[in-house]
């Protein structure tokens, strides 16, 4: 069975750091790209930033980079996001996503909230 569970969101004010992970089985996670995606209340869900399979290449949307870090530890089956400099503009729902190119899948999680208040 296929699962992707996110965990470590939560309430932050501005200017502090999260970390999420993206737990991955049923699958063979070094063969899937991984990519995080957030999506804000009212608004489409946007990827955010992505790692391919080795973990060497990595990509950002332009208001994420510099504060944002994607990683993965493929002997444990994770992906991260390391979230720094938190903005009242973070707020979403963040999802993590396996992908391939190679096999035309993609797998989802259920979503992790993060609200970055004062």
């Amino acid at each position: 069975q296929v699962q992707l569970v996110e965990s470590g969101g939560g309430l932050v004010q501005p200017g502090e750091s999260l970390k999420l992970s993206c737990a991955a089985s049923g699958f063979a996670f070094n063969e899937f790209f991984m990519s995080w995606y957030r999506q804000a209340p009212g608004k489409e869900r946007v990827v955010v930033a992505s790692i391919d399979v080795s973990g060497g290449n990595t990509d950002y949307i332009n208001s994420v980079k510099g504060r944002f870090t994607i990683s993965r530890d493929n002997a444990k089956n994770t992906a991260y996001l390391q979230m720094s400099n938190l903005k009242f503009d973070d707020t979403a729902v963040y999802y993590c996503k396996a992908w391939s190119p190679t096999y035309g899948i993609d797998y989802w999680g259920q979503g992790t909230q993060v609200t970055v208040s004062s």
